[in-house]
């Protein structure tokens, strides 16, 4: 619904988009910093993380008899997939054109990069988490990728690739991929620990 919003805004030129540029002429400050962050979205960097993780997350599932290994690593990897199947049409669509710091052109909505980084990151720790034991180890592998993401979108909006209302799109669209995949993998815990257990039968 707010993914909706903020698009029809955007279409339609609408009030909302002041508030953005007032936000963003607020935060425009290019530095390396910011560049950095940026490139933690980029698909060179987040991609080859999350099939690292997916690589090893499914040898573990493997490893372990664990029944449908595959298919949360499988899940994640579609997700991926997903996201220019979705950011592409949008950005053709709206054809928003950039911020003062980039150069003239048009395709800035939404934000490809904090998309990439939203769903590369999130479905790692949805990944991940089932295998961790502890709850700290939990709650820092949540933390960090979500750090990770704010990072990256913080950065896009600080160097100016990005108006602020490009980044809040996309992690409406990531917020659905993921919602999607949490729920596959949750599906597939319940029927793991529900499914019976053999028991051999008792000599008399």
């Amino acid at each position: 619904m707010f993914f909706s919003l903020i698009t029809w805004q955007v279409v339609v030129n609408g009030p909302l988009l002041r508030t953005d540029q007032q936000i963003s002429r607020a935060l425009l400050h290019p530095d390396q910093v910011s560049e950095l962050l940026a490139d933690l979205g980029n698909v060179r960097v987040a991609v080859p993380l999350l099939a690292a993780v997916l690589l090893g997350v499914a040898w573990r599932g493997r490893s372990a008899g664990a029944g449908r290994w595959w298919l949360g690593p499988l899940g994640a990897a579609v997700s991926m997939v997903l996201v220019p199947v979705l950011v592409v049409p949008f950005k053709e669509w709206t054809a928003r054109h950039g911020t003062a710091a980039v150069p003239p052109g048009t395709g800035y909505f939404p934000s490809g990069h904090t998309a990439t980084a939203a769903v590369a990151y999130g479905a790692a720790a949805l990944v991940l988490l089932p295998w961790l034991r502890t709850a700290t180890a939990r709650r820092v592998l949540v933390t960090v990728c979500a750090a990770l993401v704010l990072g990256v979108s913080y950065g896009l909006v600080r160097r100016g690739y990005h108006w602020p209302l490009d980044v809040v799109a996309s992690w409406c669209l990531a917020s659905v991929l993921l919602s999607a995949l949490w729920l596959l993998i949750r599906l597939l815990g319940l029927r793991s620990s529900s499914s019976p257990r053999r028991v051999g039968r008792r000599r008399p």
